[in-house]
């Protein structure tokens, strides 16, 4: 077993590395300028975390969140790893234990935020810290084409130089020209080795609907998950107040969080939320980057977010520790009118805007998607797979229909009208409605109108939202969101192209009930949520978020495997030498119901070879006891002879004897007992 094997399982419980891991470790333990994209839920924070305990000096990790850096650091400290943070939030005593630590040379892993390099004194702290690597968590912030741009990481760079050490960067969204800007503001010209991990998560249950009564399509997609932990994207503040209202009204418990709450409201709710099982947030993107709770269940959105990357990161919150997760994105014409013209009216320069007019086609492309929704998704950004088998439209593939007619209809009422209005008023034109407006602008008179009477009006608006998903039309701010045509629909004007419409948004929808994934079986559900009890025990007495106690991953490996002793429990993802030792017992109580007393020199065994060694030789000590007749002076080896004994392997008598604690009439009395035990093996 090598380092990062033995690091692996002995400190984080893991038997094997994730895929894609095992390699980028290896060369960020090297000392190699490592640029790495990975799934989010990919595991990137070992990645460096890993490495850090391997190589001598402190690891200097850039994270862009308080709330980011305080549970990472909760989590390896509570692994046994030296860790610290330095962040405006730290009290006095907290800063001063960082200080000592690095002055003792004991800390491993040092968190601080981009803002701090722009502090002088952290430039004289960190040339003093022994500092061996820098690592870079969220590194697509560098990047001033992206979507969560941070000014301060441009000064990344300038730190490297100064302290000329390796650098690794961690991001999970980044397209070829943010990894383009990465590498020339973060490396500046040096090579870095890249590692493209892919975007697949494949635990991730995909899922869009059409606007139907949204309010209600969340409160029955939310009652069918009770008590699970999850998160709802809203668009405006005023919905995440709602929401979370209408939510606690059906029983549920529901916080709603935005930029625009008091701080200490808000640190309140993300408290809560990493503490709390079951709490749902309604909340803005503000709800963001600083949320590492790894047993986030599902994440639904009540709008339609403003991009692919925008999409893609919030559902990446969403079973981190690889256990099923669920998402549902809601969407209207309503929605694609309001992100155009946030895009159209604001100051971005003309080439930027156009990007993000591609960005948001791509995101409707997604929601409109005719087949495999994860493949539309992966190939965005430069991945592929067949058939994922995990999207609403693996499981029911959608109905398709010819709908080249009724696209032409309705972009001929477009021209003809001067392309002049709304969906509202091409509508009644397609449908021969004579309004007050139609009859004033003459619209009555019109080849198309009344030639669209073969559809009703909730089926045309269906038709209207999917030709701006195509990006067939776009609503034009200029003229009061008027629906003007792109170029993309002029050859289906001239009966060119074809193009398939969804049937069954157009349709009104089934009342299917909504999907769920159960984590456990039926059978082991009373245990799962014993457990669960317990975990939040052993949490609040630490003050700490559930996770850090055990992920439901683990959680979940207990409920369906039931070890019955400490062996066993070590067996178990998630499961090291520390967290067996805090909390294995009290774990194996809720399974079993009772756990008999270990000593610690068989604790320090458990998962080795030498433990079922340390229990034989125990078995004959006591059966030898009184010796072979039961009447001699009674002999006793101690758990620490026993212990040298089962690591050792002694071949003979004499290599026996002198083990300390053995001595001559031990070794008389239980040695070649002991040695066939070892023989054996």
């Amino acid at each position: 077993m090598n380092a990062h094997t033995s690091f692996l399982k002995d400190v984080f419980g893991f038997d094997q590395f994730r895929e894609g891991q095992e390699e980028i470790v290896a060369a960020v333990s090297k000392g190699k300028d490592v640029l790495a994209i990975m799934p989010t839920g990919g595991g990137k924070s070992l990645c460096f975390q890993l490495p850090a305990l391997v190589r001598d000096g402190v690891t200097v990790v850039i994270s862009p969140l308080i709330a980011l850096m305080r549970d990472q650091v909760n989590a390896l400290q509570a692994i046994g790893v030296e860790a610290g943070a330095l962040t405006s939030g730290n009290t006095e005593e907290e800063t001063e234990l960082v200080f000592q630590a690095i002055e003792e040379g004991r800390l491993k892993l040092l968190y601080i935020a981009p803002e701090r390099l722009a502090n002088p004194g952290t430039s004289i702290l960190l040339r003093k810290a022994n500092v061996s690597m820098i690592a870079v968590d969220e590194a697509h912030c560098v990047s001033q084409w992206g979507h969560d741009f941070r000014p301060d990481y441009l000064r990344i760079g300038e730190l490297r130089d100064m302290l000329n050490v390796p650098l690794a960067a961690f991001t999970a969204t980044a397209d070829q020209e943010t990894r383009d800007e990465i590498g020339e503001r973060l490396f500046k010209g040096r090579d870095a080795q890249v590692f493209l991990k892919g975007f697949d998560r494949p635990n991730i249950h995909l899922a869009f609907a059409p606007k139907n009564s949204p309010r209600k399509q969340l409160l029955d997609f939310v009652s069918a998950r009770k008590d699970q932990s999850g998160i709802i994207y809203c668009g405006s503040r005023a919905k995440t107040e709602t929401l979370a209202q209408a939510l606690r009204a059906e029983g549920h418990v529901a916080l709603h969080y935005h930029a625009g709450m008091d701080p200490d409201d808000r640190r309140l709710a993300e408290t809560r939320f990493q503490r709390e099982d079951g709490l749902i947030v309604c909340a803005t993107v503000a709800f963001g980057m600083g949320i590492d709770k790894p047993d986030i269940r599902w994440v639904a959105h009540a709008d339609l977010p403003k991009s692919m990357e925008s999409y893609y990161q919030e559902i990446g919150r969403a079973g981190r520790d690889g256990a099923p997760a669920e998402t549902l994105t809601l969407y209207g014409a309503d929605d694609v009118r309001l992100r155009r013209s946030q895009i159209d009216e604001g100051l971005a320069p003309a080439e930027r805007k156009q990007a993000d007019h591609g960005r948001l086609n791509a995101l409707l492309g997604l929601a409109e998607a005719r087949r495999c929704r994860r493949r539309v998704l992966l190939r965005y950004f430069g991945d592929d797979m067949e058939s994922c088998g995990n999207c609403d439209l693996c499981d029911s593939p959608p109905e398709l229909f010819d709908g080249t007619t009724a696209v032409r209809m309705a972009l001929s009422a477009i021209l003809r009208t001067g392309e002049w209005f709304g969906a509202g008023h091409l509508i009644d034109i397609l449908l021969g409605k004579e309004t007050d407006k139609v009859k004033a602008k003459g619209h009555q008179d019109l080849p198309t109108y009344g030639v669209g009477k073969d559809y009703d009006r909730a089926q045309w608006q269906a038709i209207f939202r999917q030709m701006m998903g195509y990006d067939l039309i776009r609503p034009d701010m200029e003229r009061y969101g008027a629906m003007r045509m792109t170029e993309a629909a002029r050859p289906i004007l001239r009966d060119e192209e074809k193009i398939e419409l969804r049937l069954d948004t157009i349709v009104k929808q089934s009342r299917r009930g909504p999907r769920v994934k159960a984590l456990v079986a039926e059978e082991d559900e009373a245990l799962m949520s014993a457990l669960k009890a317990k975990r939040r025990e052993l949490a609040e007495a630490i003050q700490a978020p559930a996770y850090v106690v055990f992920p439901d991953s683990t959680l979940i490996a207990m409920a369906t495997m039931k070890p019955m002793d400490l062996d066993g429990f070590l067996q178990l993802p998630g499961v090291g030498a520390k967290k067996l030792e805090r909390y294995g017992k009290a774990f194996l109580e809720v399974i079993s119901g009772n756990v008999d007393e270990v000593h610690p020199q068989r604790r320090r065994l458990v998962g080795r070879d030498a433990g079922e060694v340390f229990d034989q030789l125990q078995e004959v000590q006591v059966r030898l006891a009184k010796g072979e007749s039961g009447f001699d002076t009674y002999l006793n080896c101690t758990s620490s002879t026993l212990s040298q004994i089962a690591q050792r392997r002694p071949r003979n008598l004499s290599e026996l004897e002198n083990i300390q604690g053995m001595g001559a009439k031990k070794a008389e009395r239980f040695g070649q007992a002991f040695l066939n035990v070892l023989t054996t093996e």
